[in-house]
């Protein structure tokens, strides 16, 4: 049967509906999970395409068909749009028919806070347009700590987080950074904008790749200031400039020309591949680093090269003017003008056949088989061992299957207070920070890690449950958050989280009782829940009076045992978090109209409450957001407070 006759009814109705505009479509299967997302010139045209008689010479891509159950899509002005816009979706539901880069939301960069009067250079993991510059993406957080260290060994720049406004003095005496000289102190009004903003540029430029500039005046001034009989700070100059100069020979690779380029080398092993980003500027390396792209099983190379090269500029600002590739990847001219407009001048891309370039692009090839091959190497071994324990835990519990997402619950409290709950999640074996959650205790102050079990799952299933008793649905993997008005946020995000093939609850045949009771109580009986008890590690299950007992050499103790290591772990340090705050609670916190942000104001300005207490009404009234009526309030508090002490 051909799969043009093997469509849906409802199938065929989106298809009929598919509008000829570009844009980006999203593959969904009966449950509505994404399996593919993709862009297109014209929707109808490309999404008809898959069902078509001859149906897609990818077998990957013809086993994805299979699975189609509907079709959603996006419509865009341009098809530049719709490459950005398909690879923020293909972060956002990491569809299990896509290439796809590992773990690419969490890839780090070095911002520089461009918008602010002085400046900041931090790590971070977030790109947001608020006129910042980035550097990146690199491979590991390790890459920016050294980029950072490096950098404040040349420049002094501050690393604080406070709010430092041109003209302002926000601090009485500086932190020790500025008297080892790695702190110009804008916070002291130590410098002018001026000058540190040169600073500034100049950390712009030798992250660009432009050190010569900065070598010659470090060398000017270094010659200065032994001229003036300054040797301590002539050393130190000196310092400063070895620095600078051992990058400069460390980057020196290039220099057959003063090009601007970035250099692709590609290796491929079954699923996954390696592709090594080499970064020449003015004729220097300025960076390298490889990432590890999935699902690249049964797909050719240059479509993964191409779905690599989409993905990883979309997510940085340095486009450069051109890409040597050790093959032309898949829609080429299309990839070329989407990164010409977000550079604003034409970008090529070429393989080079002979000469200097084609030895940097065969550098670059050699890396990234080195590179997949330690990955490799690592992956495997993990792998195994996760599938057998896996294998082993499905078998010793009697699941229909090795499970794929595992949450694990636990608590944390003193004896009752500042309690919370914990939810950790394993998915294929391997933990997914980004679906834990925490939960604060409400139901009581006194120690009873019964009750708290309790609450804590029946938040967790409580909304979805219920949805599933409006809706009809035999699972609740068949509830989706499209079923869920828009205006019900907390609904649409908790029917978000995927259904668990199991459940661990920290603690033995109390803690399990009270999980089952709270199921029991939500109607659901179809998702398998064990209590790990923690001084034999034995798992109990619902309904048998015999535990569990899992060899003690076996790959499934392991993992239950990281996973209830896991969920510990979160739970004491969201535990600490809560009594900290607790703890640091001032007698700002009883009066009212101070929340957290004038409170902040106050400190900020005064440095204590006790200084606070001896300034003046008029003093205090001069903070901003602090009213006359506010300040005499405040004042009044403190000395009641005072005199009561």
């Amino acid at each position: 049967m051909s799969p043009q006759r093997a469509l849906s009814d409802k199938l065929r109705g989106a298809l009929r509906r598919l509008p000829t505009k570009p844009g980006v479509y999203l593959m969904q299967n009966a449950d509505g999970r994404v399996l593919y997302v993709g862009k297109a010139d014209s929707l109808r045209s490309r999404v008809r395409s898959y069902f078509a008689a001859r149906g897609p010479e990818d077998a990957r891509i013809a086993r994805m068909v299979t699975e189609v159950a509907g079709v959603e899509y996006i419509v865009t002005d341009t098809v530049s749009e719709a490459y950005l816009l398909e690879s923020n979706l293909i972060k956002e539901h990491r569809p299990r028919f896509n290439i796809r880069l590992r773990d690419d939301k969490s890839y780090p960069f070095v911002k520089i806070t461009l918008g602010e009067d002085f400046p900041r250079i931090v790590r971070t993991r977030r790109l947001v347009r608020d006129g910042s510059r980035y550097f990146g993406p690199y491979a590991s957080a390790s890459s920016v700590d050294e980029t950072l260290k490096l950098l404040r060994k040349i420049f002094p720049f501050r690393t604080c987080n406070l709010d430092i406004p041109e003209g302002k003095r926000v601090l009485e005496r500086p932190c020790l950074l500025y008297f080892i000289n790695r702190c110009q102190g804008p916070c002291i009004q130590a410098v002018p904008k001026s000058a540190y903003r040169e600073t500034i540029g100049q950390i712009v430029d030798f992250l660009d790749g432009k050190q010569e500039p900065i070598a010659r005046q470090l060398r000017r001034e270094m010659e200065g200031q032994s001229e003036a009989l300054r040797f301590e700070q002539a050393a130190t100059t000196r310092d400063k400039l070895r620095a600078v100069e051992r990058t400069m020979e460390q980057q020196k690779m290039a220099a057959f020309s003063r090009a601007e380029h970035d250099v692709i080398g590609m290796a491929r092993d079954d699923d996954a591949a390696c592709v090594q980003v080499m970064q020449v500027r003015n004729g220097k390396l300025i960076g390298r680093e490889h990432f590890i792209v999935e699902g690249a099983r049964d797909v050719s190379d240059a479509t993964v090269l191409g779905s690599f090269l989409q993905q990883y500029y979309a997510s940085t600002d340095a486009v450069p003017r051109a890409l040597l590739a050790p093959l032309m990847p898949a829609e080429a001219d299309d990839l070329a003008a989407y990164l010409a407009e977000r550079r604003g001048v034409r970008v090529t891309i070429s393989v080079p056949e002979r000469g200097e370039k084609r030895r940097l692009v065969a550098m670059a090839t050699s890396n990234a088989v080195e590179a997949l091959a330690r990955e490799h190497a690592e992956w495997m071994a993990d792998t195994s061992r996760r599938d057998e324990a896996l294998s082993e835990l499905a078998s010793a519990l009697e699941l229909p299957r090795p499970p794929e997402r595992i949450e694990c619950y636990d608590m944390s409290n003193i004896q009752g207070t500042s309690a919370v709950g914990s939810m950790v999640v394993f998915i294929d074996g391997r933990p997914e920070p980004k679906e834990y959650r925490r939960f604060r205790i409400r139901s009581g102050e006194t120690p009873d890690d019964f009750r708290m079990m309790a609450e804590v799952l029946r938040r967790r299933f409580s909304r979805v449950a219920k949805l599933r008793s409006e809706t009809g649905a035999l699972s609740l993997d068949a509830v989706g958050a499209d079923e869920v008005p828009e205006e019900d946020s907390d609904r649409r995000r908790d029917v978000g989280w995927a259904m668990p093939d199991l459940v661990i609850v920290d603690g033995g045949k109390g803690q399990l009782s009270a999980a089952v009771g709270v199921m029991d109580e939500l109607g659901i009986r179809d998702v398998p829940f064990s209590g790990l008890a923690k001084r034999f590690e034995e798992l109990h299950l619902p309904g048998r009076s015999a535990p569990v007992v899992l060899p003690r050499r076996s790959q499934a103790l392991y993992l239950v045992q990281r996973i209830r290591d896991e969920a510990h772990r979160f739970a004491i340090t969201y535990h600490r978090d809560v009594r900290g705050k607790k703890a640091l609670r001032s007698e700002l916190d009883d009066i009212g109209g101070i929340g957290p942000g004038r409170k902040r104001t106050l400190l900020r300005r005064f440095g204590s409450v006790r200084r606070i207490r001896e300034a003046s009404v008029e003093e205090v009234a001069a903070t901003p957001g602090i009213s006359r009526e506010l300040a005499e309030r405040l004042k009044a508090h403190l000395a009641r407070e005072g005199m009561l002490a």
